[in-house]
């Protein structure tokens, strides 16, 4: 995947048939992907395969347990990632461009973007604001 000018590439492998287990991303400005990468990728897919029974234990063996400053890095890290890609399609889904959903949630299309691509700091209520003004919807945490 390609944003502006960096490169984002997620390493999957199938697992019981359809279930798609994403084992390792980085991000890099070029086309060629550092055999560094490469090996990391196959070495996370291998463990996955010979110790794993869970994906809680592997998130545990990669991040350490629940409580954990390292675990807590990823798990605020997912959930972020969680709600840029719940934009994203959003407005895809509404076929609406960053433009027109920025116009109608009363901000600009910068600010979509960073949302989409960089989300750290955001109110809850410019998010209920996007939510239902730019995309006719509303906001539930389970």
């Amino acid at each position: 995947m390609q944003v502006g000018s960096d490169i984002f590439r997620i390493f999957c492998f199938f697992d019981a048939g359809n279930l798609v287990v994403a084992g390792h991303g980085f991000t890099n400005k070029t086309q060629k992907t550092p055999p560094a990468e490469l090996d990391k990728a196959h070495k996370v897919e291998t463990e996955y395969y010979e110790n794993l029974t869970s994906l809680d234990q592997f998130i545990g063996q990669q991040y350490g347990a629940l409580g954990t400053k390292p675990r807590e890095g990823f798990e605020a890290g997912y959930e972020t990632f969680k709600l840029e890609v719940m934009l994203q399609q959003a407005h895809r889904t509404k076929g609406l461009i960053k433009a027109q959903l920025a116009e109608l949630s009363g901000t600009n299309k910068s600010y979509i973007s960073k949302l989409e691509n960089d989300l750290k700091d955001v109110r809850l209520s410019t998010l209920q604001r996007i939510s239902a003004g730019g995309l006719g919807g509303h906001l539930d945490f389970h």
